[in-house]
């Protein structure tokens, strides 16, 4: 794989991940107005470009795995980076949405009593 290929793969790495951080954070911001469909339709959104962007990672893998030499630079660096950034706000995102729900319960709860 020369250093071209290399590079478009890092830069889908990117856009992908980008994408899925992006959905992630909307999905939280969805959550806070008490949106939990968007929410939801946002995390899965997010799902998808996770997908596309291990789908990337995992021909990078594949391709070293099978000898080919991979020119590594500081844009893989990056690429990699905002992937492991975007798994990470997956699960924070999951976990800021539902306590949100909980808060949200425990308000309606107060209100009414």
């Amino acid at each position: 794989m020369n250093k071209e290929e290399t590079q478009m793969m890092a830069f889908q790495l990117i856009g992908f991940a980008g994408d899925a951080f992006s959905h992630f954070f909307q999905a939280i911001d969805a959550a806070k107005k008490a949106d939990y469909e968007e929410a939801e339709r946002l995390i899965q959104e997010g799902k998808k470009s996770m997908k596309e962007a291990h789908d990337a990672q995992t021909d990078l893998l594949s391709a070293e795995a099978d000898g080919k030499d991979l020119a590594y630079s500081i844009l893989m660096v990056h690429a990699q980076d905002h992937l492991t950034m975007a798994l990470m706000y997956e699960r924070l995102a999951s976990e800021f949405i539902s306590v949100y729900k909980e808060m949200n319960e425990l308000k309606g709860k107060l209100i009414n009593e």
